[in-house]
């Protein structure tokens, strides 16, 4: 089955874009000389096998990806204008027998998944000084909001994002999105809390990153999903310098959320913390997360939730569920292999309320090994493998396996 959107907007920017354009030979030698673009090629094969009783027995799918993106420059002038593209495509290679279930691709009618699937985002930009302003088709990377990444193609948001940074050592974030679209989706659609219900198409967030000092950074937001949760978001960054090649990071976030409207009650309390130490190539970690209140930690469905445990399948953010992590990274190039990673890590959750009788337990262990090839002609090629376990008394039992190979080509 073929799908192929597009994703477009009417506002003042555009308009006033075309018009900057006019009869402005240096405007149009900024916007066209500053611009850029870039092909990235993605081959992802995905496996996850049930374990628990009664279960399904796998979800398997490969599929190959393509994301092109171009970014212009800005016109000349005090205010410059420019246009943002994202195009991307979806190919299925294998289905494992029909299975659907992966998220890589649409899912069709007949319980399997699409043969193929695209659309086409635009995005208006302004600048002033040091500000811009986007709207139209977004990818966020915020402590309020995030966009999901870990598919064959990027989930989006359509909405409005700016960013002030006038002031040294002050960054002020503001934003307003009014749909999501999913990693395995051409449609957008309103936007719910995960575990929570609901549905808006409205969500809003404003806040600021302040840097006391150059290894100390401070963040805060407040976000608000109309009528469904507000949230209110604290979060420190620190980095010691121990010498001798030797570093101790802080990261430490907490989060209040309540109802929003006329929603139900909500209320949750969120702390996490994680601790690393780094020598040479080595990197230790140590990460301890609380939820408290009555209700798990709401965010945005199928976006990716700003929690120090929230890991490759899992987020432990279950009603007053207590979890730690443990974590081990290390760089090879320490050793004279550069472009070769490694990391693990194990995260443990208790004291889940559940619907049935005793407490609710899970883990999860993930493994993840890398490799970018650093120079030849296959340069920036990479490999990734990665591996998880999740193991649970009041949910999924799964062995997973993510194989992918990308490559991105610089355009022009």
């Amino acid at each position: 089955m073929r799908h192929f959107t597009s994703t477009w907007f009417h506002t003042p920017a555009g308009t006033l874009l075309g018009l900057s354009l006019i009869g402005m030979p240096n405007a149009q030698a900024d916007f066209i000389a500053d611009s850029k673009g870039s092909l990235e090629a993605r081959n992802f094969y995905f496996n996850r096998d049930f374990r628990q009783e009664g279960a399904r027995d796998k979800a398997e799918e490969w599929a190959q990806g393509f994301l092109l993106r171009m970014e212009s420059g800005y016109t000349a002038g005090t205010v410059g204008f420019g246009l943002d593209a994202l195009g991307m495509a979806g190919f299925k290679l294998d289905s494992g027998g029909g299975t659907a279930g992966t998220n890589l691709l649409p899912a069709d009618l007949s319980g399997g998944s699409q043969d193929r699937y695209g659309e086409l985002g635009l995005t208006a930009k302004v600048r002033l000084s040091n500000s811009t302003l986007k709207l139209g088709t977004l990818q966020i990377k915020d402590p309020a909001v995030s966009s999901n990444d870990t598919r064959l193609l990027p989930g989006t948001f359509k909405g409005g994002l700016l960013s002030v940074q006038e002031i040294d050592r002050l960054k002020l974030s503001a934003g307003q999105l009014t749909q999501i679209n999913f990693v395995d989706s051409t449609d957008y659609q309103d936007m719910t809390a995960n575990r929570i219900g609901g549905s808006s198409d409205k969500f809003q967030f404003a806040g600021a990153d302040y840097q006391f000092l150059p290894n100390l950074t401070a963040q805060y937001r407040y976000s608000q999903l109309e009528d469904i949760y507000q949230q209110n978001y604290l979060g420190f960054v620190h980095t010691l310098d121990l010498g001798a090649g030797q570093s101790f990071k802080s990261d430490v976030r907490y989060s209040r959320s309540t109802e929003d409207g006329n929603f139900r009650d909500l209320d949750n309390q969120a702390f996490g913390a994680l601790f690393t130490y780094s020598l040479a190539g080595h990197a230790l970690g140590l990460g301890y997360q609380r939820m408290s209140g009555d209700d798990p930690f709401p965010y945005i469905g199928r976006s990716d939730p700003y929690l120090v445990n929230f890991v490759q399948i899992g987020d432990f953010a279950n009603i007053d569920e207590r979890s730690w992590q443990a974590r081990y990274d290390y760089n090879f190039a320490a050793i004279g292999v550069p472009g070769l990673t490694f990391m693990t890590r194990y995260i443990t959750g208790d004291n889940v309320q559940r619907t049935a009788p005793g407490e609710g337990k899970e883990w999860e262990r993930n493994t993840d090994i890398a490799y970018v090839v650093q120079d030849g002609t296959l340069k920036g090629l990479g490999l990734k493998w990665r591996n998880a376990t999740v193991r649970s008394n009041f949910g999924n039992d799964l062995d997973e396996n993510r194989l992918i190979v990308s490559y991105t080509m610089a355009l022009w």
